[in-house]
């Protein structure tokens, strides 16, 4: 379903949170879940993910994810204190060790310029804390930010399994 890079990258988190004996959880804006499907689609990924948060809207990162609506309301929901918010939040809210949390916007309209469309912010939290990245993919569709935010998605899981 995933290209094989994704898929092979998935494994990997599936791999070291199963030695280590964590679950991981997802907290996703515009992947819409695929970061949580790419780590389902392994085999023995039950052992390995806790649970998925689609938190699309505004409301679904407050309700779900526990994000201020102050916080959204003060950086947008396209934003480092965001992303780190609902990463802390998916931990808290599930049962998982390690989270990520992805919240962009992939296009093709809702850019501005300040936020463009190819923004994306993450976070990764996890035993040795919250990690926050951001990349500018451009306009590059729909499709291919998507894509492109689940690889980083993964990578940061897999760093943040491995540093403690």
């Amino acid at each position: 379903m995933f290209p094989d890079d994704i898929e092979s990258l998935a494994a990997t988190v599936i791999r070291l949170a199963t030695a280590r004996g964590l679950q991981v959880a997802t907290a996703e804006s515009c992947t819409g879940g695929l970061v949580a499907g790419a780590l389902t689609g392994v085999a023995g990924s039950s052992a390995a993910v806790d649970r998925g948060f689609v938190t699309y809207s505004n409301a679904a990162k407050t309700d779900l994810v526990a994000v201020p609506a102050a916080l959204i309301d003060a950086h947008g929901a396209v934003s480092e204190p965001v992303a780190r918010a609902m990463a802390a939040g998916a931990l808290d809210r599930s049962n998982a060790g390690v989270s990520v949390a992805v919240t962009g916007i992939a296009g093709p309209g809702g850019g501005t310029a300040d936020k463009p469309v190819g923004l994306v912010h993450f976070a990764a939290a996890g035993p040795t804390g919250v990690v926050h990245a951001e990349r500018r993919f451009g306009d590059l569709g729909r499709e291919a930010v998507r894509l492109a935010s689940i690889r980083v998605a993964l990578e940061m899981l897999i760093e943040r399994l491995q540093a403690g």
